[in-house]
């Protein structure tokens, strides 16, 4: 996939300089370019001092008394939470639908694989693009992957009333839109993973509509919502 084939909003541009691709846009709106850096910056500081398997990510996903299971992140957006989890051992596969995410993505992993202090996670994250709603039994399938855990961080419906979000988030809104298709997306992990969905939610958020989550790990300002078919072990 080249630049040139990748479809953008009008006003968004991908761009490559010196530092990787870069996707620019109305600073006033979007802020600065968005570039995916797993060397530097928040990234870095959180592996080096983010606190480990005691994240709350990190529990929900199973990470926990020697088990490290292999884990689908079905809405990998920027790869943050795979990066945690595969800093912490953990086999990821990476499913991102929208292409210029995805390009932004695998710019950062490409990076990644050539730093000596993050070639190592780097190598235990792959990244297909495509649409986990309509096609994760597939993607899976494809990538020859054994999904133990789905990871499920779908974008959360916004009211036209609530305070301006990040302008990140505005950014990945005008990309991808809101996830309507949330229930599809969560019956398909449901189908998909062989040990549980973990589903990243607002704190005060309701859990996505369809079956009631087993479990609750609630942290501050998020919690995970947990299904659970069989537990983990080593």
């Amino acid at each position: 996939m080249t630049l040139a084939s990748i479809a953008l909003p009008p006003g968004l541009a991908l761009e490559l300089g010196s530092e990787g691709m870069v996707l620019v846009g109305d600073e006033k709106r979007f802020g600065k370019p968005l570039r995916v850096d797993f060397t530097a910056g928040k990234v870095a500081h959180r592996r080096q001092f983010g606190g480990g398997r005691g994240q709350l990510i990190a529990r929900a996903c199973g990470l926990a008394g020697g088990i490290t299971p292999s884990v689908v992140d079905a809405t990998a957006g920027l790869g943050r939470d795979a990066f945690v989890l595969a800093s912490l051992g953990a086999e990821v596969l990476m499913i991102e639908r929208v292409p210029a995410i995805a390009a932004l993505l695998e710019d950062g992993l490409n990076r990644a694989r050539c730093d000596q202090e993050t070639a190592e996670i780097a190598a235990r994250m792959r990244l297909y693009t495509g649409d986990a709603t309509q096609a994760l039994a597939t993607l899976v399938a494809q990538a020859g992957f054994a999904p133990q855990v789905v990871h499920l961080d779908p974008m959360f419906p916004h009211r036209e009333k609530s305070a301006l979000v990040k302008k990140e988030m505005r950014l990945f809104r005008e990309l991808a839109g809101d996830d309507h298709d949330a229930p599809r997306l969560l019956e398909a992990a449901l189908e998909t993973a062989t040990h549980r969905v973990v589903v990243k939610r607002p704190r005060k958020a309701p859990p996505i509509e369809g079956p009631a989550p087993q479990h609750v790990i609630e942290g501050k300002t998020s919690r995970y919502d947990l299904y659970v078919h069989r537990s983990l072990k080593r």
